[in-house]
């Protein structure tokens, strides 16, 4: 069998329907094996790094690894970016690149590069894979790609890289005679139960616990459990960001995001509780804030985590976990669900009274005046939540745009949300809406502003091409809204490379759109939107729907480094801020400077 041949068979064997590809001279035999294998297809993106990026969000929904295929040199290099939002995120993506030949590889030789377009993408992606490898025997090609699809997929997933070079690719091999993978034992996953006996003692003790949740939790396949653990108990529920979707916005349970760009709802409930349960979250910055010491600095803290290292980190940043649990986050949850009585615990109903206080105080965007000539994207995100199918999938780019959705879009049951959450690179949202309506069949919102939608425009070609049914929701506010923020605070508003005025350059994104045979519309006020969003809404096939948003907008409310959390811009006044502490206040917030 032509080992290219092996290649698409092998992916196709593994439920893997669709490869993301660009051609190049080192790729065209993978891609012409691809287009003969029965049960998979190559799906053509316009640059390598919107394959990886659609492959990314096509092993999010598919459930099984995204492919992309790229050629040497450049072509292998444009996946970087892509291949990092993977490795952040610990979504399984398989990358297969072509090299040159081995005959024309610079090996030892001293020289930069001998053949042509010859780069060492294998030294390159070590960083930012699980596993690379270049292949140098054809007959090792079955052990590699089983052990590779094996490390993608296994305990915390990510991204890997098997690099082929094009002679080998269209090698012959012996199939009966290649050599098998096999994964090396696993250590025991039980968890101790003296440790699940601790997390419910500590349930038994606590007066005002908070469920967080992440996106660990979905790789576990334990979303349910999840969710029958906090309504068992009672527990008030803190999705991270790529947790939004685990459960309605309008559960009696959901408390709202938390963190630097969370809601301040939520961030009282996490800094003012006595116990935090974190399972599947890595608690990044963005959760915890700066110093990591004055997150839930009243509160014992229980962090389940596959990844020790995660748990391990905050030991040099004087935060204490009290409780570690390195394991899966399933079998820790089906620990609980066995050993916690709800009967014999706390009656937590005034903490959710408490909590449910801070909703009706404070919601989500403030209360805000209508600006003349644009939309308010607040106003915007919970009227998109509401028309939108409970089927739909929302995919957004980084920015504003992102934020304004995790703290506004209220999401229903069934649906999906997801970003590149760690890399967050502007350009994954048009990429990632294409990577997920391949993967699904399904209906995709993509929220993006004007600086992500530059980066990866050229992909509206591929929605054209296959008429996908991906609504484009471009806030387009003439600039890095997001940027211009972080000038405000730090550089007295003074908006270089982040505005038209400071250097940037945009299109008209509608006649872009209508260039490639994509229908656009345009919603200058506010009173437009129920109507435009009824005809988008309403049609089938993609269109882009490109809303006026003021310059000033920004991400309210958002913590400004220096302060904790819960003390978020704009500030409040001092009295009603402390009257919403139960726990002693930071320093830094006794004040307004």
């Amino acid at each position: 069998m032509k080992l290219s041949d092996y290649i698409a068979g092998f992916l196709a064997s593994r439920s893997i329907r669709h490869a993301f590809v660009m051609s190049g001279g080192a790729s065209l035999h993978l891609i012409h094996s691809v287009a003969k294998t029965p049960g998979i297809d190559f799906v053509c993106a316009q640059h390598e790094q919107a394959c990886a990026m659609a492959a990314d969000a096509y092993a999010r929904v598919a459930g099984v690894p995204g492919v992309a295929m790229a050629t040497s040199g450049p072509g292998a290099t444009n996946l970087i970016t892509g291949i990092c939002c993977a490795y952040y995120d610990s979504i399984p993506m398989i990358c297969i690149t072509g090299q040159v030949a081995t005959f024309r590889m610079s090996g030892d030789t001293g020289v930069r590069q001998l053949g042509f377009q010859e780069t060492n993408i294998v030294d390159v992606c070590r960083s930012i894979t699980k596993y690379v490898v270049q292949i140098a025997d054809p007959m090792d090609i079955r052990y590699e790609l089983e052990k590779a699809y094996w490390m993608a997929t296994s305990g915390r997933p990510g991204p890997v890289l098997v690099d082929v070079p094009d002679n080998l690719q269209r090698s012959e091999v012996e199939v009966e005679k290649l050599r098998g993978f096999e994964p090396p034992p696993s250590g025991t996953s039980d968890v101790p139960a003296a440790e699940i006996e601790r997390v419910a003692e500590l349930l038994k003790g606590s007066e005002r616990p908070i469920l967080v949740l992440g996106t660990g939790v979905r790789a576990a396949g334990a979303i349910a459990e999840s969710l029958r653990l906090a309504e068992s108990c009672g527990l008030p529920v803190l999705p991270t960001w790529g947790a939004l979707d685990f459960l309605p916005s309008d559960h009696p349970l959901m408390v709202g995001t938390f963190g630097t760009h969370g809601s301040r709802n939520g961030n009282y409930a996490v800094q003012n509780a006595d116990l935090v349960l974190s399972i599947g979250s890595r608690l990044d910055t963005h959760c915890v804030g700066s110093p990591f010491s004055s997150f839930a600095r009243g509160a014992r803290k229980v962090m389940v985590d596959i990844d020790p290292a995660e748990i391990a980190k905050f030991e040099r940043h004087q935060m204490v976990i009290d409780v570690k649990l390195p394991f899966d986050a399933g079998a820790v949850l089906r620990g609980l669900l066995d050993k916690v009585e709800p009967k014999a615990l706390p009656d937590w109903a005034p903490w959710r009274a408490r909590i449910d206080a801070w909703k009706r105080a404070y919601p989500t965007g403030g209360r805000r005046t209508p600006r003349e000539g644009s939309v308010d994207p607040y106003g915007f995100m919970r009227s998109l939540a509401a028309a939108a199918r409970a089927d739909d999938i929302v995919v957004s780019d980084t920015g504003c745009g992102l934020a304004w959705a995790c703290q506004a879009f209220a999401f229903k049951a069934g649906q999906r949300f997801f970003h590149a959450f760690n890399n967050t690179p502007m350009g994954y949202g048009l990429a990632g809406a294409i990577g997920a309506t391949i993967a699904s069949g399904r209906r995709v919102l993509c929220l993006t502003g004007d600086g992500g939608l530059m980066i990866n425009i050229q992909e509206l070609a591929t929605v054209a091409r296959h008429a996908l049914p991906i609504k484009v929701v471009l806030f387009n506010n003439h600039g890095h809204g997001m940027i211009q923020q972080t000038q405000d605070q730090w550089l007295g508003s003074e908006y270089l490379a982040s505005s038209v005025e400071g250097g940037l350059a945009f299109p008209d994104f509608l006649k872009v759109a209508e260039s490639y045979g994509i229908p656009s519309r345009h919603i200058g006020a506010n009173d437009q939107v129920e109507a435009v969003l009824a005809e988008a809404l309403a049609s089938d096939g993609p269109m882009l729907i490109e809303l006026e948003v003021a310059a000033a907008e920004r991400v309210i409310p958002q913590v400004k480094f220096g302060r904790p959390i819960e003390d978020q811009e704009p500030l409040l006044p001092r009295e009603e801020f402390l009257a919403n502490m139960i726990v002693e206040p930071m320093p830094a917030s006794l004040t307004i400077d």
